[in-house]
């Protein structure tokens, strides 16, 4: 990822003094910040500005209040840190109020990591913006094996690549997913076995021969991403489309991840790779997707699982089971507190297939989404209780969520895809919102 460009900018009217405190100052934001931004030469306020991805003010005066017509045309975030903490200084929450009833867009991190998820933020859409490239693969959205299902989903729709190519400037880049089934097929097994040497890989009831077919499909994956160059985020249809492999993808994202830094998503789902690879890249906490079975949809979620009944437990309506592909979800193993590759479970992939069952630690977790139409981010602040197993059907290994007000939820849920993050971290959510100009939808 590319650093923030922050512009830091200084009053003509501070005296000897601040001048040599806002000198001490920029060195101890190059501590704190160095390795998420790039500090450019400072300006002083009222001069033309160069070009930057965000204002930074090490140092608040007096004359923030004697700027008006300057600060009302600036367009870029302002960044306030003022402390000698790389944080905000509790004594400028009032130029902070002064300059966002100007009508700036103004940061005041009151931790160091907030400050440093507004920063990578910054940069995740900057980076956006230069036409980030994500790498589709499929062939007939929407076709297949449920395409009942599938022809609901608003990633399939043109308007939803052109919207995300519009607002966020990204590059979403389509190819196809027969051919690399066909091109991995080619791939001899030493070569598979070879390339995978090294990555240790925890399975169970899983075949060498199926283990190599997965590997293929990472090699034949890779190739298209090594002719495209600077691949930023991969998926494929790999369900709706499995007829065309032999295997399923979920290995190959776990390795692309692990190995080459790139963010991935299930399905062909691209508001999901866009969601994950902002969220990701700006807070760098562990995260995933799942699909969200809340207790009070009752039969219509249970019966997509083959299951008769939900967990008995007390407030069944404050719960949900997260479930995907016949476990919990794709999640790469550096996040688990359990990782195993398994074969498939799901009838309408390949027999030879393989997912992944892992946990994440039970704990607390941010459930989070854009909404289609890209406008708004659904967080919801939950706990994953525990895990859930029935033998036999498509949930062998799930997760007990529990959130606050499941009503509230079943009226503002945006997608069965919801992504897990790992922790509370809505008050950085609410930022990177802040940083998109995303309305918030809190549940």
């Amino acid at each position: 990822m590319r650093k923030a460009k922050l512009l830091p900018l200084y009053f003509e009217e501070s005296n000897e003094r601040e001048r040599g405190e806002y000198a001490e100052q920029m060195e101890r934001l190059a501590g704190f910040y160095g390795d998420v931004a790039e500090f450019l030469p400072s300006v002083k306020v009222g001069e033309a500005l160069p070009e930057a991805d965000a204002i930074v003010f090490p140092q608040m005066i007096y004359a923030a209040f004697r700027h008006d017509a300057f600060f009302s045309e600036i367009k870029l975030p302002l960044i306030v840190l003022t402390s000698r903490f790389g944080t905000v200084e509790m004594w400028d929450w009032e130029i902070v109020t002064y300059l966002r009833d100007l009508g700036c867009t103004v940061f005041s991190p009151y931790n160091v990591e907030l400050g440093r998820s507004v920063l990578r933020a910054v940069a995740v859409k900057a980076a956006l913006k230069n036409g980030a490239k994500f790498l589709m693969l499929q062939d007939s959205p929407g076709e297949g094996m449920q395409a009942n299902i599938f022809k609901r989903f608003y990633w399939w729709e043109e308007s939803s690549t052109k919207s995300m190519e519009s607002i966020f400037g990204c590059k979403l880049i389509y190819r196809s997913w027969k051919a690399v089934g066909d091109r991995a097929q080619e791939i001899g097994d030493d070569q598979a076995r070879s390339i995978s040497a090294d990555w240790n890989i925890a399975r169970e009831g899983v075949s060498e021969s199926c283990f190599l077919k997965a590997v293929k499909i990472y090699i034949a994956i890779k190739e298209v991403i090594d002719e495209i160059g600077d691949v930023a985020a991969v998926g494929s249809n790999c369900l709706n489309e499995s007829f065309h492999c032999n295997t399923t993808p979920c290995l190959a994202w776990c390795m692309l991840f692990e190995r080459d830094d790139i963010i991935w998503a299930c399905e062909g789902d691209t508001l999901t790779l866009l969601s994950t690879y902002i969220m990701y890249r700006s807070i760098e906490k562990p995260i995933m997707m799942t699909n969200l079975y809340p207790f009070l949809v009752g039969m219509a979620a249970l019966a997509h699982e083959r299951i008769d009944r939900f967990p008995e437990i007390d407030d069944p309506d404050n719960h949900a089971l997260g479930v995907h592909c016949g476990y919990f979800g794709l999640v790469p193993r550096q996040f688990c507190s359990s990782w195993t590759l398994r074969p498939k479970v799901l009838a309408i992939v390949n027999d030879d297939a393989v997912m992944v069952d892992a946990q994440l630690p039970v704990g607390p977790i941010t459930l989070a989404k854009i909404y289609p139409g890209f406008r708004k981010l659904s967080i919801i602040r939950a706990e994953l209780e525990k895990y859930v197993q029935y033998p036999g059907s498509d949930c062998r290994n799930g997760a007990l969520i529990r959130y606050r007000d499941g009503h509230a939820v079943m009226e503002a849920l945006c997608s069965h895809h919801s992504l897990i993050i790992g922790g509370d971290v809505s008050p950085e959510l609410k930022q990177i919102a802040k940083v998109f100009q995303w309305e918030v939808i809190m549940m």
